[in-house]
């Protein structure tokens, strides 16, 4: 009997897993034509806003389906404080591909710095030129882009690592963060995302399943003031994270703080 129960367990992970990511795939591409008619129909301002608050409502009722399996659970209330903040950056640390979507399913005008491939994208790449999303590239017209948007008001969602962690607890740094902050004033909110499983991960086969249930948790962190010297503050988040992610986890076991996080700020 229990070993029948196992099966039919292992069965319905594979079902919610392989389900999840065609319910997000089709929830993108709905959109995608309704996104493309209306691009040159609304204003800058009313676009923008549109298209930022259906990524948001879409995101979250994606997240609330994989929660209704019970094999994912996401604490996310933590963000919603933000959503009456002003202008500001979001920093999360970035240990899988859903962190974005997390971020972006609690708050409903928020801008995200994208590669030239997602802002492409078959599935992404109309929503997020009707939500005026940032290319990552040139690196001075992106630092424009962003700091015009924040006299929208706007939060900007930003991802210091450039790339998703591979190396515990978080990658070195970019610097483009820094760039942005200074060049703009704005202050920048690190989030701390923490989860008890490598899913989705850097280099995780995207239909291999991982053990279940999954659990995420997001939590705010220190918020910085902007810089005035863009070296010493990258050195000092890095070194934030690097200690946090640890001291403050509900994942990492007690005292097992990695030697990246006793690097020295120069």
């Amino acid at each position: 009997m229990r070993a029948a129960l196992r099966v039919l367990l292992n069965g319905y992970d594979y079902l919610v897993l392989y389900l999840g990511l065609a319910w997000l795939g089709i929830l993108c591409l709905a959109w995608t034509p309704i996104a493309l008619l209306i691009y040159p129909l609304l204003s800058e301002r009313r676009g923008r806003a549109l298209g930022r608050y259906f990524t948001m409502a879409a995101f979250r009722f994606y997240l609330a389906s994989l929660s209704l399996s019970r094999r994912c659970s996401f604490d996310l209330e933590a963000l919603d404080v933000l959503r009456d903040e002003p202008s500001l950056i979001i920093a999360p640390n970035h240990p899988c591909l859903l962190d974005a979507v997390m971020v972006i399913s609690r708050l409903p005008n928020v801008a995200c710095v994208l590669k030239d491939d997602l802002m492409n994208n078959v599935f992404l790449g109309a929503g997020a030129r009707l939500a005026r999303y940032i290319r990552n590239t040139p690196v001075r017209r992106m630092v424009q882009q962003a700091t015009q948007d924040f006299d929208c008001g706007s939060h900007l969602l930003l991802f210091p690592e450039g790339t998703r962690t591979t190396s515990c607890p978080v990658n070195p740094f970019k610097g483009s963060i820094g760039l942005i902050a200074l060049h703009a004033q704005v202050p920048v909110q690190t989030v701390l995302i923490e989860t008890d499983s490598a899913y989705l991960s850097k280099g995780w086969p995207l239909f291999r399943k991982p053990p279940m249930p999954i659990h995420y948790r997001v939590r705010l962190g220190r918020r910085f003031d902007p810089p005035q010297n863009t070296q010493r503050f990258m050195a000092e988040l890095e070194h934030y994270f690097a200690h946090e992610l640890v001291q403050g986890s509900a994942f990492y076991p007690t005292h097992s703080l990695p030697a990246q996080a006793d690097r020295t700020l120069s």
